[in-house]
């Protein structure tokens, strides 16, 4: 966006941009917290594989733009990373996987905390599907039937449910 600004495409104030990682690989959240401009690097522990990256090559670039910007950063737990992926499909329809929870309960968080106030226009991007790890929320949801392609075994299968209304 600052270039973008600085070639004349946009004008205005540029957007606050906010760092988002799993607790369990947070090496840019936790060095903007400290105030460092390079992250320490750390061995990532999350349920968000996509993003569990402990010496992220980008990371001082990151690090600037948040800070350049105004922003700030969440890191958060892989319950909170589940909760998000559960709110989202119940609310809006979208399944994503654990990066996108990451991103939607980062962005919650920040807004509790008062970082990010209530009534400010936000974008949370989710990029990735759920189904590529369905495991991690496979303890919420109920179980899909398995059924044959044969319409006799779904009639066998309605009768059984019926029975048990």
């Amino acid at each position: 966006m600052r270039e973008l600004r600085e070639i004349g495409l946009v004008e205005g104030d540029l957007p606050r941009v906010y760092a988002a990682q799993a607790a369990g690989c947070a090496p840019v959240v936790r060095a903007i917290e400290a105030g460092l401009d390079h992250p320490e690097p750390v061995r990532p522990d999350t349920i968000a594989k996509s993003i569990a990256i402990g010496n992220p090559a980008d990371g001082f670039q990151v690090i600037q733009c948040v800070k350049d910007t105004g922003g700030g950063g969440a890191a958060v737990s892989d319950d909170q990373i589940v909760d998000a992926i559960q709110l989202l499909a119940e609310t809006e329809g979208i399944f994503t996987e654990p990066a996108g929870g990451t991103t939607l309960a980062a962005a919650a968080d920040l807004i509790r905390r008062g970082v990010i106030p209530r009534d400010e226009s936000i974008v949370v991007c989710v990029t990735g599907n759920g189904y590529k790890t369905a495991e991690v929320v496979a303890d919420r949801i109920t179980r899909p039937v398995h059924l044959s392609r044969a319409f006799k075994d779904f009639e066998a299968w309605h009768e059984s449910r019926q029975a048990l209304a």
